[in-house]
């Protein structure tokens, strides 16, 4: 059986499409995930650990006043985390990560208060479902299972979306099949 992040370099290395990482709650644990996977070199372009929120702006172009507003913490930081460090890296793909691991509040968020964000190609001739897509998580445990629970889920996001174009298609049939719903 295959890791997650395995079938990540598996499907994006099938795709000729390639990954970038920004991290902020994981502090690197992502990307060590994806480096384990065997020829993580032909599709991981690399990543930014932008841990302070002041990183997220001039690292990762987050907007200062939605980070001034809300916080690290938020789910259009994670989007636009996503979106950056795509750019910032030349990649294909860009995930992100942002949350609270404990074990305090920030942000006024209380511990376990993750989003994780994705964005990829646009557009039918992409190949894939595409474009940016946030999920907010709400995780318990210990600061090192909250950490381990984020990077799963961001690499579960990113499989169900490098998938999207055969998923999508098979809910569209569906959706038909219900009368429309």
């Amino acid at each position: 059986m295959n890791s997650p992040a395995a079938d990540v370099v598996r499907l994006l290395t099938v795709k000729g499409e390639t990954l970038a990482v920004a991290e902020s709650l994981t502090g690197g644990l992502v990307a060590a995930e994806i480096t384990t996977a065997p020829g993580a070199s032909k599709a991981f372009r690399g990543s930014v650990t932008a841990y302070a929120t002041d990183l997220k702006h001039g690292l990762l172009g987050v907007d200062a006043t939605l980070l001034e507003r809300h916080g690290a913490v938020n789910p259009q930081v994670a989007a636009q985390m996503a979106a950056g460090v795509r750019k910032a890296l030349g990649a294909d793909w860009g995930i992100a990560t942002t949350g609270v691991a404990g074990p305090e509040m920030q942000d006024g968020q209380p511990v376990g208060t993750v989003f994780v964000a994705v964005d990829g190609p646009f557009g039918p001739g992409a190949g894939s479902a595409g474009g940016g897509k946030v999920e907010a998580l709400r995780l318990n445990g210990s600061r090192a299972e909250i950490r381990m629970e984020s990077v799963r889920s961001v690499l579960a996001l990113l499989l169900r979306e490098l998938a999207g174009e055969h998923i999508g298609n098979e809910r569209a049939q569906d959706t038909e099949q219900n009368g429309g719903f």
